[in-house]
């Protein structure tokens, strides 16, 4: 039986190698083999995003968001606050964490798609010197928003704070660029643009802030970033990992490190060109304006004639998998990803597919 083709934003459909690497065979993680495999993944991704003389980087087996609570449970020091910009769910998900942990924060709220202003981000920061840390997500998959990370970043460097980015589903799909953008905390996954199989994730952080993190107290046992990132240095682990799903990253790295970062991004961007060009025809309506649109993701209006279930069932039994809204866009929009090992004719027979549906409706 075909595998169907995955349009939602992870977990993606892997290559043949990914998928094989599951059946390495079993290992116990006290080995040095796991070790080592652990020990090679985390160099793979520094060294894949050029990012190795400034950065280390710790792996968890779970979600990304067990990487985000990870991230943000660890990254704030006592009596700080941290500044969440949020116009999405997932920047939501950060503020919830950060309630959770009961820090304290400043939060900018948007409505879901609209960028973020400058001004508030600076005012905020003239006027609230406590805090430490700001929180921006990079692709909001609510919505195919990608928010200004640079802008963002620059603001956070001009006032000597912390940048801590969700990059979960941007992470070798859109550009990132750590050095211009200032990020000090970054937080990826494996299923998303790197194209490996859910189970792993990861947190990018400066070295030099290892000293500032070693006064910060611990607030959870599975999700310290300080005693992984210790453990993992000395080549051991905290619990038990996802081992076969280590070997699936482990390969999904190696490809692309041969594709290139940038040769991924090339092509995830002539992905969403292609199935923007057809929508376009089709005369869908676009959540995002152009030049805010992530590559990875692309929101479309559902039109008034056409309910999502309906066509979400109409799509699936011809092999594509798309994606609701969320919350309160959840009856008006539907979402099509093109990340993962997308093929040209699986973006072209799925616009047929979709437009013949569409027509049908609309009738």
């Amino acid at each position: 039986m075909k595998s169907p083709v995955l349009l939602n934003p992870g977990p993606v459909n892997v290559t043949p190698r990914v998928r094989d690497a599951l059946l390495r065979g079993d290992l116990c993680h006290r080995e040095v083999e796991f070790s080592d495999l652990m020990e090679n993944i985390r160099q793979k991704l520094l060294k894949a995003f050029d990012i190795e003389d400034e950065y280390t980087s710790v792996l968890i087996s779970g979600s990304g968001t067990a990487a985000l609570e990870m991230g943000v449970s660890s990254c704030l020091s006592l009596g700080k606050s941290i500044l969440i910009i949020k116009n999405g769910v997932y920047g939501e998900r950060i503020e919830k964490i950060a309630d959770i942990y009961k820090f304290p924060k400043h939060v900018l709220n948007y409505d879901w798609g609209q960028p973020p202003s400058m001004k508030d981000v600076e005012n905020a920061l003239k006027q609230h010197p406590d805090i430490e840390v700001v929180a921006l997500v990079h692709h909001e998959t609510t919505t195919g928003l990608l928010n200004p990370l640079f802008a963002v970043g620059d603001l956070a460097r001009k006032y000597e704070k912390k940048f801590f980015v969700d990059c979960i589903s941007s992470l070798a799909g859109d550009e990132v660029d750590f050095k211009a953008c200032s990020i000090d905390f970054a937080i990826g996954t494996a299923n998303k643009c790197i194209q490996g199989l859910p189970g792993v994730a990861f947190v990018f952080f400066r070295k030099k802030d290892l000293c500032r993190l070693n006064y910060i107290p611990d607030r959870s046992l599975y999700f310290n970033l300080l005693k992984y990132h210790g453990a993992q240095e000395a080549g051991d682990t905290l619990f038990t990992p996802a081992i076969q799903i280590h070997y699936a990253l482990d390969e999904a790295l190696d490809e692309l490190l041969e594709e290139t970062v940038q040769g991924r991004i090339r092509r995830y961007k002539e992905a969403a060109d292609l199935f923007r060009k057809g929508f376009s025809e089709m005369g869908l309506e676009f959540l995002i304006p152009e030049g805010h649109r992530s590559n990875c993701l692309t929101a479309l209006r559902l039109p008034e004639s056409i309910d999502y279930t309906d066509l979400h069932a109409r799509l699936k039994s011809q092999g594509f998998v798309i994606y609701a809204g969320q919350g309160n866009l959840q009856n008006k929009i539907f979402r099509i990803a093109n990340m993962g090992d997308l093929k040209k004719q699986d973006i072209e027979t799925c616009l047929q597919a979709l437009n013949a549906t569409c027509s049908q409706k609309t009738q």
